[in-house]
């Protein structure tokens, strides 16, 4: 792991404590990167050899060229699994979108309203918005595990 991905996961790690604020996060960040992916793929931005160009799939290309830099085996991953919704989130109906993303952010800043008290990484650190989705895969493919990286007291 390279040393701003240490930096910026033991920031993260910091502000992700509680083991109900994890689990939320756990469920709200693969809803709130499927909405903001979906509702980019709304927004056209012309075409390329036939192929329908749009926001969402400029932003996956920034977001997967971010996250394989950072870490390269979680980000791949990463990368693969929000493909599908950068190409094709276009076809999920918007009133799902959008419900998605109401209970994705409501369940995400319930968890550091009541269980860390803290607010959200990315509004101390932008970068953070980024770091969030490659945080927990690094934390379920194993790649990252928080405990290891702490003196033991």
């Amino acid at each position: 792991m390279n040393p701003t991905t240490a930096r910026w996961f033991g920031e993260y790690a910091d502000d992700h404590r509680h083991p109900m604020n994890r689990l939320t996060h756990k469920l709200a960040i693969p809803g709130i990167v499927v909405h903001i992916l979906a509702m980019l793929t709304w927004i056209p931005l012309g075409s390329w050899g036939g192929f329908p160009v749009t926001l969402g799939l400029v932003g996956w290309l920034a977001g997967a060229a971010f996250w394989i830099w950072a870490l390269p085996r979680s980000g791949g991953l990463l990368s693969l699994a929000t493909l599908p919704i950068a190409i094709w989130g276009s076809l999920v109906p918007a009133p799902l979108v959008i419900g998605l993303a109401v209970v994705a952010w409501t369940v995400q800043l319930a968890g550091h309203k009541i269980w860390e008290k803290n607010r959200p990484s990315f509004l101390k650190n932008a970068a953070h918005a980024m770091v969030g989705p490659l945080f927990f895969a690094a934390l379920l493919t194993g790649e990252f595990n928080p405990q290891a990286t702490r003196p033991s007291t």
